[in-house]
């Protein structure tokens, strides 16, 4: 009796896990969007990676601000243009072009309001600009409209203090539902309450404007 034959599975290759790129100083092939060199230890240009991938981070609207401050930080003092003072004027210059754009990815996704405006960006929408008053959804509209009327009413300090700690309650409402509509990837709800975010942090730097002219 033949015995059977043994079928194996077909061989797989893996991708790299991230295209490799020469260095511009030694030539060597490097990973692109790393941060130095792994031949030569040169700093690399900047490249295209977004703010995420930066930090090392998945994209995601949840972020442990611990952990974003760590991996900020250490970064930070890896690229600091002092550390590259004897270097040539080319790697000076990358080190500062790559301190830049890691700050600007920090300023981002440390704060939820921006977080949010770039994730929506990476899924290819667009929110309102900061400082339009034009808001298309008739629900946050007539919710901004009847909160603008509370703080116009507001007649005394403590009448406005009380109006600005129920903002700050709405805020941290807002940031949970919008965790919540980027875990379930739907980016109409995220938009939506990125423009009533938007428009919360608006009303508050409003109240205290408010109270600040009252002292």
């Amino acid at each position: 009796m033949q015995s059977p034959r043994l079928v194996l599975p077909p061989k797989t290759v893996a991708a790299p896990s991230e295209a490799a790129v020469a260095c511009w100083s030694c030539g060597g092939p490097t990973p692109a969007d790393s941060f130095f060199c792994v031949t030569c230890a040169s700093v690399q240009p900047p490249g295209t990676a977004d703010h995420f991938r930066r930090l090392g981070l998945k994209r995601s609207f949840d972020v442990d601000r611990a952990d974003l401050e760590r991996r900020y930080f250490d970064l930070q003092r890896r690229l600091h243009p002092d550390r590259f003072a004897t270097r040539t004027g080319r790697e000076k210059a990358l080190s500062q072009a790559q301190a830049v754009s890691l700050n600007e990815a920090y300023e981002t996704l440390a704060d939820p309001l921006d977080r949010a405006v770039y994730l929506l960006h990476l899924a290819g929408m667009d929110v309102l600009a900061e400082g339009c008053n034009q808001i298309a959804d008739p629900v946050i509209l007539m919710e901004a409209m009847e909160m603008r009327e509370a703080l116009a009413g507001a007649q005394s300090g403590a009448q406005v203090e009380l109006f600005a700690a129920n903002v700050a309650a709405d805020i941290e409402e807002c940031v949970g539902d919008l965790a919540v509509a980027f875990r379930k990837n739907d980016f109409d709800e995220a938009a939506k309450l990125t423009t009533r975010l938007r428009y919360l942090r608006k009303l508050i730097e409003d109240s205290r404007a408010r109270h600040s002219s009252r002292d």
